[in-house]
């Protein structure tokens, strides 16, 4: 009989209970996590050979949501769930990055973490569940898994720090931090803050840090319990013989050819040692596979690379390490654009485009995990392969342009004025031209740059930084020499051991993210980056105010403008009409576009002057009140012989008594006017039955009265 382990813990305002031994027991690894009526299961599955040819580890994280989780029929004509969408690429993601740094180095065999959503409460999102879900699946498997982790999300709710807080009090919250960490140190951060001080931050990390430990003690006693041997592997190393021949071949060459200034003339170089490297190895030991040269030749680079770092201080352009590249940056290139900009920071450039339409715009979410159901401001990267000179698949977003494009977003959104302030929809889109480091941090100076050239209100400009880290270990394997870089390249990415990136105003933090190839560092350096971007944050925001340092006072004349009506909430179906036909005449005469809220808010967005003069006339003909001592032009729809009956506004009528028709004595009210004909009235009164009273007597002499002033 199967043993079932079942662990509940308290971890924050709801019990976690991670459970394992009765589903998917075919897996290497499998687990059900609960919080509240949220279930995620999370399996974790190896193979035990590697491909052949296979040359790098390949590992897979799925996160997928079920429609049947919330009692749900997915929609679309098949009725099946289809193609990932943001929230599950962004859960994937996160899951991810942590568990990376934490399989052997070396370790080649096709790996796969899948989370299934198989219920939602709709108030405890499922995100931090499928990471803690994927390191406990790893630590009751047999896979190699330097693990546990934990995860937890920290919100402030009136200045209070609070764990896993629940979507309703999410929307409180001035703070939105997803941590992971292992039992003394950080690996992975990602989330957004409301301008939160450098100080508050660290202290969230800190606080973080001390809660996961309730869900690292969970995995260690159900892997205690449950968990199965560690498999005997085979692990990819370079034979010595083939790193000799090629630090004999380029070791004093190779640090020349990876400080060249140039990208392209940095590749060419770097490129020309790897052909002789590659030679000279295949000319003693023919049997070499390409993976076994290449990785020979990364060796050379990454070592010299590391010693010029944290020997020398040295960096591959030249720069101290607290130097940012040279920036440049222009508003206003797209003409059509609503607003545009041009932002670079050395070989980093990027192309935002704002665009203004109305709230029918925003895009609407399923919501299947809780949540917001729609989004009003969207920011989108693209990232094509020619802005790092090459070729490739060319098509719909991978899943590191959604999760660059998310984070912009993020970091922008706290200072997007609201929904009362600027009832408009709002899109960037990001293109990138020219990538060598930080083209997610373009994106979010490019971003503010562009939506203020669009004339949106920000609450204030916001800028990102990179900051990378070099290590050195110790004779005991811990981590000794270090060195922090500002505004890391492509290259100091890839052989360096971190990426954070930090965003924000002057006031404070907005949105940061950070990976590491590392197994985790100490809070007191992740506090040291923190203070680092802050710095170089501010004079990137110096850089931009010399560009734009607030909002256009015109907008674009492409862009739509808006006119907000309030009428009566009742009056609300008298403006639509039977089956729209009211508002669907309006917008096809004005060209206008209506937009109209439960509280009777309108809102007429159309990008021309006439048009929207028609489209708001028109409203108010609909809905608003007939004014006493008011004048109106009308049209006579009914004679009778005590006066005649005029339509002021659609729909809405008053008598017009014969005695009021002339200021002459009237036999017969058709002596005056005609059916049909169309006459100007003053409201002289509106009676106890809401009945309209009108003169045309009294129109005809104050019209008179204002021509002869004129």
């Amino acid at each position: 009989m199967n043993n079932i382990v079942k662990l509940s813990a308290p971890f924050g305002h709801l019990p976690i209970t991670i459970e394992s031994g009765k589903l998917a027991k075919l897996a290497d690894g499998a687990v059900v996590v609960s919080y509240g009526e949220t279930i995620v299961l999370v399996t974790a599955v190896s193979a035990t050979a590697i491909k052949d040819g296979q040359d790098f580890f390949p590992l897979t994280v799925e996160y997928r949501e079920k429609a049947a989780a919330v009692g749900r029929f997915p929609g679309g004509y098949f009725k099946r769930e289809g193609r990932p969408s943001e929230k599950e690429v962004l859960t994937c993601r996160m899951t991810d990055r942590p568990l990376r740094p934490l399989f052997p180095k070396g370790y080649l065999y096709d790996t796969q973490i899948i989370t299934t959503l198989l219920s939602a409460d709709g108030e405890n999102d499922p995100d931090i569940l499928s990471i803690n879900g994927a390191s406990a699946a790893l630590m009751v498997s047999d896979i190699p898994f330097a693990g546990p982790i934990g995860a937890v999300r920290v919100g402030r709710v009136d200045g209070k720090l609070v764990i896993n807080p629940p979507h309703s009090q999410q929307e409180l919250s001035d703070l939105d931090l997803v941590y992971v960490g292992t039992e003394t140190e950080v690996l992975m951060i990602e989330g957004s803050g409301q301008e939160i001080s450098e100080a508050d931050f660290n202290s969230a990390m800190a606080f973080a840090q001390k809660e996961i430990q309730v869900v690292i003690g969970m995995q260690k006693e159900l892997a205690k319990k449950l968990g199965k041997p560690k498999r005997e592997v085979t692990l990819f190393t370079v034979p010595q013989q083939l790193l000799d021949i090629a630090y004999s071949v380029a070791g004093d060459r190779i640090e020349g050819a990876l400080y060249t200034p140039s990208k392209v003339a940095r590749s060419k170089a770097v490129g020309a040692l790897k052909e002789e490297v590659k030679v000279k190895i295949l000319e003693k030991h023919p049997t070499a596979t390409g993976f076994q040269i290449s990785q020979a030749f990364e060796y050379l680079q990454k070592k010299a690379f590391r010693k010029s770092v944290l020997q020398l201080h040295k960096r591959c352009d030249g720069r101290g390490e607290d130097q940012i590249r040279p920036l440049t940056g222009e508003i206003g290139l797209i003409p059509r654009s609503h607003g545009s900009s041009l932002f670079a920071r050395g070989e980093t450039q990027a192309v935002c485009l704002a665009t203004l339409a109305s709230m029918s715009e925003a895009q609407e979410l399923d919501g299947y995990t809780g949540g917001d159901l729609t989004k009003r401001f969207i920011l989108h990267y693209n990232f094509p392969p020619f802005s790092v000179g090459e070729t490739g698949r060319f098509g719909g977003q991978n899943r590191r342009e959604i999760g660059h494009g998310a984070l912009a977003e993020r970091s922008i959104l706290p200072v997007i004025p609201s929904e009362v302030d600027f009832p408009y929809a709002i899109r960037v889109s990001s293109e990138v031209m020219e990538s060598n480091g930080s083209t997610s941090m373009a994106s979010v100076c490019g971003g503010t740059l562009a939506l203020l050239d669009a004339g949106v209100p920000l609450k204030a400009p916001v800028a990102g930084i990179s900051c990378g880290l070099v290590t050195e270990e110790n004779e005991s394997g811990e981590m000794g020499k270090y060195l922090l870089l500002t505004d890391i390249l492509g290259s100091e990415d890839h052989y360096g051991d971190m990426d954070f990136k930090l965003c924000g105003t002057r006031v404070g933090i907005t949105g940061f993210q950070l990976d590491l190839k590392l197994p985790g560092i100490p809070l007191k350096l992740m506090a040291e980056a923190v203070l680092r971007t802050r710095d170089a944050r501010y004079r990137v925001l110096d850089f931009m105010d010399t560009i734009i340092n607030k909002a256009r006072p015109e907008m674009s004349k492409y862009a739509p403008r808006i006119e907000v009506v309030k009428i009566d909430p009742d009056k609300i179906g008298l403006l639509i009409g039977p089956g729209g036909k009211n508002i669907k005449g309006i917008q096809a005469e004005s060209g206008a576009e209506i937009n109209i809220a439960d509280d009777g808010t309108v809102m007429i967005y159309c990008n021309n002057p006439e048009g929207m003069a028609v489209a708001k006339s028109r409203v108010e003909d609909l809905t608003v009140e007939i004014e006493i001592g008011k004048i109106y032009h009308g049209r006579v729809t009914g004679i009778k012989e005590f006066g005649c009956f005029v339509e002021v506004k659609p729909g809405k009528e008053g008598l017009v008594h014969i005695s009021e028709l002339s200021d002459t004595r009237v036999n017969k009210t058709e002596d005056v006017v005609k059916m049909a004909e169309e006459v100007w009235v003053k409201c002289i009164g509106v009676d106890e039955k809401g009945r309209v009273k009108l003169s045309r007597k009294a129109a005809m002499k104050e019209r008179a009265e204002a021509a002869s002033k004129v």
